[in-house]
């Protein structure tokens, strides 16, 4: 009978692999991500300027870059304030860690492509946070999707079971 060199390195029921919830993570972001632009893209102007393509096109785009800072986050944060247990432990702070930095970046990107680059804008209807002059949609997104992904990914819930089927 041969012992694991690296007991460590093995996945148990209270040390979930790291790799498989990081790709949990990927594909709760994706979905979360995905429907979150479909559902707010109404409020903004490309839904009454744009074609049927360009709406098309803002949203996978959108995605894909909403999926790059969801897991820039989550790595930078697993570099600050995760560990070798991660992530049986040290998942709080990482996943503060990683909304915070979701957050604050939404912040800088919605101010600058609105205010400064002009790059897209808000309809009347868009709820804009007074202060930081942010939509409140995508600021809550970096709240919802974020927190949402990383149970999902790292907790026993019933969607862990789907994403491993």
């Amino acid at each position: 009978m041969t012992s694991d060199p690296f007991p460590s390195r093995r996945a148990t029921s209270s040390h979930p692999d790291w790799l498989a919830v990081l790709r949990r993570y990927f594909a709760f972001s994706l979905a979360g991500h995905l429907l979150w632009e479909i559902a707010h893209i109404p409020l903004y102007t490309i839904w009454t300027d744009g074609s049927a393509g360009e709406i098309a096109f803002a949203v996978v785009h959108c995605t894909g870059g909403d999926l790059m800072i969801a897991f820039s986050a989550l790595l930078l944060a697993l570099f600050g304030f995760g560990d070798a247990d991660w992530p049986r432990r040290t998942s709080s702070p990482v996943l503060l860690a990683a909304v915070l930095m979701g957050v604050g970046y939404t912040i800088f990107s919605e101010w600058l492509n609105i205010s400064v680059r002009e790059a897209w804008a808000y309809r009347d209807i868009m709820p804009v946070i007074p202060v930081i002059d942010a939509g409140l949609t995508p600021f809550l997104q970096w709240f919802v999707v974020p927190v949402a992904a990383y149970w999902a990914a790292t907790s026993q819930s019933p969607f862990r079971r789907i994403a491993r089927a």
